[in-house]
């Protein structure tokens, strides 16, 4: 009797062992695949139009808003950057390349450069993350504020045209007519100009806007605004922006400050700005590519915009030109000099 007892409770020794030993196999399994979805390498291609500080903000936040998510170049994802350096044709060449290199997803810095990669990335269900878009329904980039279009969205750089115009009337109260450069292609700068319209009245302006269709034609246009204007508003249009240099230099033989859109382009040399953080910008849209990484769908997030513009003011300028920034809106702007 003692005998069978003792079996018993060999047996029953043994199977709980061999239950213990099936669990440590079974968790061991579970950590190999696990550690094999964290050591995937994700493909991501990144492009933008062209070279210029505001883009390039863009892209650095685009890759540390990846990095906080927990998804590091160089280790668990591989980010191949190419500039289209302000050529369409090339824009497309990028975009084609991209999709035919089979990326886990794409990212579109500027309307031209998403609107691109979203035409030939669609067909190959590679996920587009666009961001520094101002208007993303007029880019055809989206449904609405509230639907995303299929396979893409991102973050919008509307800008404060508002408290763009506050700005610039506290800082020159005689000023009557501003002076806007645009290129016609580009759907963020055309609907940009419409809201500077709609809103200049209410501020005592008028707007003198000056479309262009190539970057060949920005030395003339520039000559064309400058001797009717009180002074310039710089949009984030790529083509202006990217030569920005040009515009400063004949605005200033004519005395006219020019005022920016983001932090960058007053340190460069405009007089001041309510603009963004483009920097921040582009964190946003690496935040964003993140939750796709993690297996959400593109096509079920809205597109987001930052709300909060940045006041800035370029002291170096405004002594120069003599403009007082003893305003409510001047005395609370960040405070820069010229990059030398």
């Amino acid at each position: 009797m003692k005998t069978k007892t003792l079996a018993a409770k060999l047996l029953t020794v043994l199977l709980a062992f061999s239950l213990i030993l099936c669990g440590c196999g079974d968790k061991k399994n579970s950590d190999n695949t696990s550690g094999s979805e964290k050591t995937k390498v994700y493909k991501i291609g990144v492009t933008q139009i062209a070279d210029h500080p505001s883009l390039d903000n863009c892209r650095e936040g685009f890759i540390e808003g990846l990095k906080e998510n927990g998804y590091v170049d160089g280790e668990n994802v591989e980010i191949d950057f190419k500039s289209a350096q302000n050529d369409p044709s090339m824009a497309e060449t990028i975009a084609q390349t991209f999709a035919n290199g089979k990326k886990d997803l794409v990212c579109g810095i500027s309307t031209p450069s998403a609107q691109t990669l979203y035409a030939v990335c669609l067909e190959k269900n590679i996920p587009v993350v666009f961001n520094a878009i101002s208007d993303p329904i007029a880019a055809k980039l989206a449904v609405s504020e509230t639907k995303a279009s299929k396979g893409i969205s991102g973050i919008s750089d509307k800008l404060p045209v508002k408290q763009q115009l506050e700005f610039i009337r506290e800082l020159l109260p005689e000023a009557k007519k501003i002076g806007i450069l645009y290129t016609t292609s580009e759907s963020n700068s055309v609907s940009t100009i419409e809201e500077y319209k709609k809103l200049a009245p209410e501020y005592g302006f008028e707007i003198v806007d000056k479309g262009i269709g190539t970057e060949a034609e920005v030395s003339q246009a520039i000559d064309t605004v400058v001797g009717k204007v009180d002074c310039i508003s710089n949009l984030t249009d790529n083509t202006v922006v990217n030569n920005l240099a040009l515009l400063l230099q004949k605005a200033g033989e004519k005395n006219i400050p020019v005022f920016g859109s983001e932090e960058e382009q007053v340190k460069n040399g405009c007089l001041a700005c309510a603009g963004l953080d483009y920097f921040e910008l582009g964190k946003q849209a690496g935040q964003m590519a993140a939750k796709v990484l993690d297996g959400g769908d593109i096509s079920k997030m809205p597109f987001e915009t930052i709300k909060d513009s940045k006041l800035t003011i370029n002291t170096d300028v405004a002594e120069k030109f003599g403009i007082k920034t003893d305003g409510a809106l001047a005395a609370s702007a960040e405070k820069v000099t010229t990059n030398k």
